[in-house]
């Protein structure tokens, strides 16, 4: 399944409520982006000063996770949350879709017990853009697959806002495993859409040729990246996603393309360290890099809130 295969299905959207959607990053305009970013600052802002706020107070947002997640899934809750509003919180084990319910039948159902907007996180590529033309509801993907995961890249460009300011002319290297990474996709089209340049490293199992397509620089190694990036973004290798043939081991792969504080040290002076987490310390990263003053990790899951905030008031057609 892909967004252009579900795209030409029959529609339950009108051209309003999709427009309230977020699918992806690919069709944002850097208008929007700007937009997003900013709100999301002046959500972070107002939730510091004066806690939860009552912008869509009554209202429910379903949120369904039909792949594991920890800090996404409690990210979305808690940004529901703050914005005053109900979150319905599906998880697919228990549910009837173990029964064979299909996913348009289920978000029926929770559309027809209040929920007004839907976040969705699968593990088919599409599945969000055929949710959001068939429902009649606005959706916000959540990570589909290895296609896209738009607010990721989102709280990241807010995070690298906040340290760098405008990112045009700016360098970020992506570093891993990009070819099954839906956040490196998502950045590509967002760093790139902001005027930012961005390197891509990896082995040639998981950077494969024709990554420059997406409008980066594939370069050789870490370390040419190293000596150029701004910020650097470590990714984990996706495991699940590919098959043994493709993987080096841990210790080899840390050898060539994990991020320690001796590699670190040939960097910019300022560089920044992110990662969109899970780490899997010891391979892509260090501890005492993704602990250390150059990493923003956890910067990262803090804006993560504020930007979903964001993103579900957009959904919702804004607040009071």
């Amino acid at each position: 399944m892909s967004p252009s295969s579900v795209s030409s299905r029959a529609t339950g959207s009108s051209p309003e409520v999709l427009s309230r959607s977020l699918l992806g990053i690919r069709e944002l305009p850097a208008e929007a982006i700007v937009q997003i970013l900013d709100r999301a600052v002046e959500l972070r802002e107002r939730t510091r000063a004066d806690g939860p706020l009552d912008l869509l107070r009554g209202r429910t947002v379903a949120l369904l996770f039909m792949e594991p997640s920890t800090r996404t899934r409690f990210s979305f809750e808690m940004a529901v949350r703050s914005l005053g509003a109900n979150p319905m919180v599906f998880g697919a084990a228990g549910s009837s879709t173990v029964k064979g319910e299909s996913l348009i039948d289920t978000a029926r159902t929770l559309k027809s017990v209040g929920a007004e907007a839907f976040v969705l996180r699968h593990k088919k590529v599409g599945a969000p853009h055929l949710l959001a033309r068939r429902l009649g509801a606005p959706v916000v993907n959540a990570g589909d697959g290895i296609d896209e995961h738009p607010t990721q890249a989102l709280l990241d460009a807010l995070t690298l806002r906040d340290r760098l300011g405008d990112l045009s002319g700016r360098t970020v290297a992506i570093v891993g495993d990009v070819r099954h990474s839906r956040v490196a996709r998502s950045n590509c089209f967002l760093l790139t859409r902001l005027g930012a340049r961005v390197l891509m490293a990896g082995p040639g199992t998981l950077c494969p040729p024709g990554m420059d397509a997406l409008g980066v620089e594939v370069v050789p190694s870490l370390d040419h990246a190293l000596r150029e990036a701004d910020a650097v973004m470590m990714l984990r290798i996706q495991r699940e996603r590919l098959g043994e043939a493709m993987l080096p081991s841990d210790r080899e792969y840390a050898r060539f393309f994990g991020l320690s504080s001796e590699r670190l040290a040939a960097a910019r002076p300022e560089v920044l360290v992110m990662h969109p987490a899970p780490m899997n310390r010891g391979v892509e990263i260090t501890d005492d890099v993704a602990d250390g003053d150059a990493s923003v990790v956890f910067d990262q899951v803090a804006n993560g809130v504020a930007v979903r905030m964001a993103v579900i008031e957009r959904a919702m057609g804004g607040g009071r």
